[in-house]
């Protein structure tokens, strides 16, 4: 039978094999910035220099170092200043008052409160000096290009003066009133009643806690003898 290979007869020898078909498999082109496989033979990791940006991790550029804000050294020197005086204050004005109910007398306290203004003034300068900066408020719904509302405003200058032209011919508890029921109404507060009821109340525990709590009598104007 035609294309049919036989079995040899014994002791004869063994029929031609057919010749082998070599298969190659085509490379694989490589993809730019493609990293080679490492178990191939011959296959090498690709060179950093080699390897497109895109690969490696994104460049920061470094722009120019922050400038520090020179109004921040106000602030530094009015806490300095601040501090100063009250050492000096505490050390030339407040007398030697100790007795045995206050062995300490009353001068520890402030010169321990300038003491820490001025610690507070040279961090905060040192801070500034190596362009430290605040972090802009995020959680505040303000519109910083929004004009200033100046009624909002100038009501309650007014109110303050009110209360300040007032308090000692009328006394606290009727400027005050003045004071509490006027700042609600500048912030926008209508509840006319609510607010005045609100604020008599306001001025009538801070007369008493100051009275009694502190033993600081506010003026009482015409309602003397009544309070």
């Amino acid at each position: 039978m035609s294309g049919m290979t036989t079995r040899p007869d014994r002791g004869g020898d063994q029929p031609p094999r057919p010749p082998a078909v070599e298969t190659s498999v085509p490379p694989i082109p490589e993809q730019p910035g493609a990293e080679r496989t490492p178990d191939l033979p011959g296959a090498a990791w690709p060179a950093t220099g080699d390897v497109p940006p895109t690969v490696l991790e994104p460049a920061v550029e470094d722009g120019p170092a922050p400038k520090p804000d020179r109004a921040q050294y106000g602030v530094c020197a009015f806490l300095a200043l601040v501090g100063g005086l009250i050492i000096v204050d505490a050390t030339t004005r407040i007398g030697h008052a100790i007795s045995t109910a206050d062995p300490i007398g009353p001068k520890p306290v402030p010169i321990l409160l300038g003491v820490l203004l001025i610690i507070v003034a040279v961090i905060y300068a040192v801070d500034v000096a190596r362009g430290g900066t605040g972090e802009p408020e995020a959680g505040e719904d303000v519109d910083l290009s929004s004009p200033i509302d100046w009624r909002t405003v100038l009501l309650l200058i007014g109110a303050f003066l009110v209360n300040a032209v007032l308090i000692d011919p009328l006394g606290w508890v009727i400027s005050g009133t003045i004071l509490f029921w006027g700042s609600a109404f500048a912030l926008g507060n209508r509840h006319y009643v609510r607010n005045l009821l609100i604020a008599v109340a306001l001025s009538l525990v801070t007369f008493y806690t100051f009275a009694i709590g502190l033993g600081v009598n506010l003026p009482a104007g015409v309602l003397q003898g009544i309070l």
